[in-house]
């Protein structure tokens, strides 16, 4: 047989084999209570274990090897951590485990006790030829419940990652929620493509200089594009004459550095998503909108909390621009409802979750998820190919989730740590 060590882990773990008449290695009677906490850190790789060696009950750490020889391999011997191990899980036993202190370790080989039909399993699972995940043939067969709550699972792990910046964002704004939240929008305006810029936009004009000028329309969207560099040059139309004034008395006022008007990209962009268009919908939005995150913790209904964005009413200016002093056909340049899922998916309930997270209220943990619930989902590759598999996608809760399990289980095989792939290899 060929497998990695993760395979003995999963079959350790879960008990898949035969139990019947256990011994030791040197032939005395075991029984198992329970194999232990899998342990992903340093250290044995389960710890807490229950067995019966003979008469004698031992509770402790379990280590497991595909040989036994591993142990000296892995330079177990000189490691105090793992003097307390009391059963060596071995798929074959080739030398007899004996500690510094004399102590024999028992030893459990499992060599003819993995029934062929797991292991075939197995390799048909991680080997065989696939073209977008290890399951490809399989997940369909996966009951809707276990994909619901690996979805579930995953969905949650995927937002703690991504709460981690959030969290730490906040320590460098010294605990301000509010300015963070703030950032984390301005960057997602840029969705993709110019979520740099923005980013940079929001640090160079921290949100008390805006609060300041929250009565007068012109200046909040003079200090966002002349932040934005797109200020820079001579202009033929009044509208951006009036601004680039406002913006140079105010640049002075509070000594503002702009972002380099090269970061922002045009190219590959439909006019509809340049960034002076988004630029135009940000500074809609701050006007319209003061201290945007405790709106989020106070409005419950998803449909108000969606009116935010979609009542913003961009400067008639842009209904006929998608650059200064260039006219177009007139449009609607006010935020559309697919961009305001993704500001919803994106920054509202990653923030409800991250702020749950970080005071320990499951309140707010649980408007982020349902928020989820409720928007669409998304329409990428991923999505797309889980959903030819057979896979029922409605909600970004679901499209979310699958994209972690692609990128984090799918790609790198993962799939004994995964509940679906278990639940694979658990078929009859």
């Amino acid at each position: 047989m060929l497998f990695p060590e993760d395979f003995l882990h999963y079959v350790w773990k879960f008990r898949l084999f035969d139990r019947v008449n256990l011994q030791t290695a040197d032939g005395e009677e075991l029984e198992i209570f329970s194999a232990g906490l899998h342990n992903s850190d340093s250290g044995p790789d389960f710890q807490n274990a229950r067995i019966r060696v003979g008469d004698t009950v031992w509770a402790g750490n379990v280590e497991v090897h595909l040989s036994s020889s591993d142990w000296k391999k892995h330079g177990h011997t000189t490691d105090n951590a793992y003097e307390n191990v009391i059963l060596h899980v071995v798929y074959r036993d080739d030398l007899p485990l004996v500690l510094p202190n004399g102590r024999r370790v028992p030893t459990l080989e499992l060599q003819n006790r993995i029934p062929d039909e797991l292991y075939n399993r197995y390799h048909k699972l991680i080997f065989g030829e696939k073209t977008i995940i290890p399951c490809e043939a399989s997940i369909g067969s996966v009951d809707g419940l276990t994909l619901h709550n690996w979805m579930t699972r995953v969905l949650v792990e995927r937002l703690e990652k991504k709460s981690a910046a959030v969290l730490s964002a906040l320590a460098i704004n010294r605990g301000d929620w509010e300015e963070t939240f703030y950032q984390f929008l301005a960057a997602n305006f840029g969705f993709k493509t110019n979520a740099l810029p923005f980013e940079l936009l929001a640090k160079s004009l921290p949100q008390i200089i805006l609060a300041k000028h929250k009565n007068n329309p012109m200046q909040i969207e003079a200090l966002i594009f002349g932040q934005s560099g797109f200020l820079d040059g001579d202009f033929t139309d009044a509208y951006p004459q009036k601004l680039k004034e406002e913006y140079q008395f105010l640049q002075k006022k509070y000594k503002l550095v702009p972002v380099e008007k090269h970061l922002w990209k045009f190219m590959r962009l439909r006019p509809a998503n340049f960034p002076t268009v988004r630029l135009a919908q940000f500074a809609a939005l701050i006007i319209q909108s003061n201290h945007l995150f405790s709106k989020l913790l106070e409005i419950k209904d998803v449909k108000a909390l969606k009116a935010l964005f979609t009542a913003t009413k961009v400067n008639p200016y842009w209904e006929n621009h998608y650059r200064f002093d260039v006219a177009s056909a007139p449009a609607s340049k006010n935020i559309g409802e697919a961009s305001v899922d993704i500001l919803l998916l994106n920054t509202m309930a990653l923030f409800l979750f991250s702020y749950g997270k970080h005071n320990q209220t499951q309140h707010f943990i649980s408007r982020g998820l349902a928020l989820l619930e409720y928007l669409p989902a998304e329409n990428n590759k991923i999505v797309a190919d889980f959903s030819n598999l057979g896979v029922k996608i409605k909600t970004a809760f679901e499209s979310q989730a699958l994209i972690e399990l692609k990128n984090s289980y799918c790609n790198y095989k993962k799939c004994l740590n995964c509940g679906v792939g278990n639940k694979i290899l658990k078929l009859a």
